[in-house]
């Protein structure tokens, strides 16, 4: 009996330990190279939490694995377009971010999303442009184009690195010959498909990891994103960001906790602590794009304030846009003229 008696007391002494443990964990789902570890270390710090972070390259990525289910993810960051699909495929915890404390700290633009109207789901993670990145030491030619990649110059053929991501190439693409993304005119998604068909031979890869790649030569020109063509060009000046005046899209990435997320506590820390505009600046001196709070700018270098692959110029203003989220039908499309491009 008195044995029985102090195991019991052994295994529920367990099992409460086995509960702090569990509650001091958060698993963050994220794009890749993307995070900052300094973020990360003080949250860790502050919390006593301890983050893993696992990486997607992708948003269809992202949103498969965690249809799939079994995941053990507790925050994914989804784009501004897929926002949407989360919450209308009960992914998403209704958490309040418009209550937290810090949400005071989110810029007046992006606090009420058509994404995420009154911001009930998500917070702002970082935002940013699609655009053209072009080695200048390899071609001096006009940068500010979507032809670079759709219809390249000599000096670029077989040069060309595309973002592994569909609604980017193919929203580009339908605005480089006019129309618009998310269309289901079959006429013009045919002209899509057709120019992206033409262009894959002269393209060398599609590939995530521009920012370590493109500096050491692995490709001269990218469609891709702002920030890590910022980043690139830090490690070689001759990388330039060009902003294609035929159409190019804006995008925000946001933070939302998972509908079955294990440590939805910490998620919600997480999400408040982001908010605030000093760990904001953090994510954004490592990613080098911009990110949605107010105040974080007195935490962050002078030269990011300036720097034109992260502030539009206002000449190229008139020619962003937000890509919608696309219906199921101009998904499916999408999805055949992607899967035919990328087998």
């Amino acid at each position: 009996m008195k044995n029985n008696l102090v195991f019991a007391v052994v295994a529920a002494v367990g099992l409460f330990f086995a509960g702090v443990v569990h509650s001091s964990e958060l698993n963050l789902y994220n794009w890749g190279n993307y995070t900052s570890p300094d973020l990360i270390k003080k949250f860790e710090e502050t919390y006593n939490v301890k983050v893993t972070i696992t990486d997607y390259d992708s948003n269809t990525t992202a949103l498969a694995k965690v249809k799939a289910g079994g995941h053990g993810f507790d925050i994914v960051v989804p784009s501004a377009n897929y926002v949407k699909v989360f919450l209308e495929e009960g992914l998403a915890l209704e958490v309040r971010p418009d209550q937290m404390e810090n949400f005071k700290h989110v810029a007046p633009q992006w606090r009420n999303p058509s994404f995420d109207p009154g911001r009930r789901y998500s917070v702002p993670w970082l935002w940013g442009t699609v655009g053209i990145a072009v080695d200048t030491d390899v071609y001096k030619g006009d940068i500010n184009t979507s032809s670079i990649v759709f219809d390249p110059p000599a000096e670029l053929v077989g040069k060309i690195n595309m973002a592994p991501e569909m609604g980017d190439v193919m929203g580009m693409a339908l605005k480089y010959i006019g129309s618009e993304p998310c269309t289901t005119d079959k006429a013009a998604l045919k002209k899509a498909r057709d120019l992206l068909m033409a262009a894959k031979p002269k393209w060398v890869s599609m590939d995530y990891g521009l920012t370590e790649k493109m500096p050491r030569g692995d490709f001269s020109a990218a469609l891709y994103w702002n920030g890590a063509v910022y980043r690139a060009g830090l490690a070689k000046p001759s990388i330039k960001f060009g902003y294609p005046r035929e159409g190019y899209e804006i995008w925000m990435d946001n933070a939302i906790v998972l509908k079955d997320a294990k440590n939805v506590e910490n998620a919600k820390k997480f999400l408040n602590f982001i908010m605030a505009p000093e760990n904001a600046a953090l994510n954004s001196i490592f990613a080098r794009y911009a990110n949605g709070i107010s105040g974080s700018e007195a935490f962050m270098p002078e030269e990011m304030k300036t720097a034109s692959a992260i502030n539009i110029p206002d000449e190229f203003k008139d020619a962003g846009m937000f890509f919608p989220a696309c219906s199921k039908e101009a998904t499916e499309y999408y999805t055949a003229i992607w899967t035919e491009l990328t087998k």
